[in-house]
């Protein structure tokens, strides 16, 4: 607790005072340029990976990055209600999906048995076993059994698979088609900060720099 209070006391009178001007014009309105859809993980950081002020992203967090697909539904749903506003309400002229190296959501979607003790994580995880079927079948294919591959494989094919879940927003899919709307994907590695972009005519990552 001691540390957020030194944190909160320390932007109110440093950082805040950096970006004074920015807070003044934000503070009747936001025009986020990008809707950023990455991990709850504690070790990824949208505003720091991209540089951006504060303003520049609407930002979406959860476990595994996961998008939804579109359903309509008398639910309370948070990550499609967010993704609903960011696109039709601020208009957002990027949408990028961000997963990252040594994901825990994509290994606990590897191995569901972990979370007989968390059932709404459990469930929530589920939502990756079309990405799960995918990579045995690549890794079967490429008769592979290395473990530190088939998690390579699995982080970057769930990037892939939450970016086509996005076109089933029919909205999404409007604007992608009539080029209004931009759709990345990226695979962000924690240990080197280096950042890789999915290039969807070579079906593979490249870094970007």
């Amino acid at each position: 607790m001691e540390k957020l209070i030194s944190g909160v006391i320390n932007f109110q009178e440093e950082e805040f005072l950096k970006h004074r001007e920015i807070f003044e014009k934000l503070k009747d309105f936001q025009s986020p340029h990008t809707l950023f859809i990455g991990c709850s993980d504690s070790r990824v950081v949208p505003t720091l990976i991209t540089n951006s002020k504060p303003g520049d992203l609407f930002i979406i967090r959860n476990i595994a990055n996961v998008v939804p697909k579109y359903r309509d539904s008398n639910e309370v749903l948070a990550t499609t209600s967010a993704i609903e506003y960011a696109v039709e309400v601020l208009g957002v002229e990027t949408i990028v999906v961000c997963g990252h190296s040594n994901c825990g959501g994509c290994k606990a979607a590897r191995n569901p048995e972990i979370l007989n003790h968390l059932p709404h994580v459990q469930k929530w995880v589920s939502e990756l076993k079309p990405v799960e079927d995918l990579v045995k079948k690549l890794m079967s294919d490429m008769n592979s059994t290395d473990d530190a591959q088939e998690e390579w494989l699995f982080e970057q094919a769930n990037v892939v698979y939450q970016m086509q879940n996005l076109l089933t927003y029919h909205y999404i899919a409007e604007k992608y088609k009539k080029g209004k709307l931009h759709i990345l994907g990226w695979y962000y590695i924690i240990e080197t900060g280096e950042v890789y972009s999915y290039n969807p005519l070579k079906l593979t990552f490249e870094k970007i720099q």
